[in-house]
């Protein structure tokens, strides 16, 4: 018997839709390479609070171009490391959230990114992508696009929870005020806005548990393979 296609997926929405998780899951699941773009996002924006650049765009975009971001999925978490120092943990702050979105409207930030993503993605077959604009144009030929989406409420519960379990103490209304302020910069931005590609399923997981999210996805696989 054959074995099946390896394809190309991608999984874009807003913050704390749950792409990262069901994306990491259905990764495992196929034995796929699991690509995290947010991540590279988060590791500029780290880098430049970091040199204390973050309003110097000319420095923003030269740390995008010349770091060498490196990712590496390992037992369900993507490591980042720049220059051989991980930062996995470093990328992941209230401070770098509120400012990532900033960063990301930065053109030749995104190009230079996209450009990395493009090359991870055409040297493995078998790929799940997940951010913001994969579906539209990093990867727009991708045979699979899922956008997932959820009530502002539900996301900003999952991401105060996330918080707490790493030893982050901030307010529901806090993180809730931040997702809202995200979701306007990610899809007013006149670069690469958040927005559904036209031949994406779109997904809504605010009632829906990971479990049944990823099996929502490997179904949607499945049937473009022809299985």
């Amino acid at each position: 018997m054959p074995m099946p296609k390896r394809l190309i997926v991608a999984i874009d929405g807003p913050a704390g839709s749950g792409k990262s998780t069901s994306a990491k899951l259905v990764a495992q699941k196929l034995g796929y390479l699991y690509i995290d773009t947010g991540a590279m996002y988060r590791a500029v924006t780290y880098l430049a609070m970091k040199k204390n650049v973050l309003q110097n765009t000319d420095e923003v975009i030269k740390i995008a171009k010349e770091s060498a971001i490196d990712l590496k999925f390992i037992a369900g978490v993507t490591h980042v490391s720049v220059e051989g120092d991980d930062i996995t943990y470093n990328i992941r702050t209230p401070e770098v959230n509120a400012n990532v979105s900033e960063i990301s409207k930065i053109k030749d930030v995104r190009k230079a990114l996209v450009e990395k993503q493009q090359e991870y993605a055409s040297k493995n077959g078998g790929v799940v992508m997940e951010g913001r604009d994969i579906g539209t144009v990093v990867l727009p030929n991708a045979e699979v696009k899922i956008f997932l989406t959820a009530s502002i409420e539900e996301r900003a519960k999952r991401r105060t929870k996330e918080f707490e379990e790493k030893g982050i103490h901030i307010s529901l209304g806090e993180v809730e005020d931040n997702i809202r302020q995200r979701d306007i910069i990610d899809s007013t931005r006149d670069i690469s806005p958040l927005v559904k590609a036209e031949d994406a399923v779109e997904v809504d997981t605010s009632k829906v548990t990971i479990e049944q999210q990823v099996d929502i996805i490997l179904g949607l696989i499945k049937k473009a393979q022809g299985n």
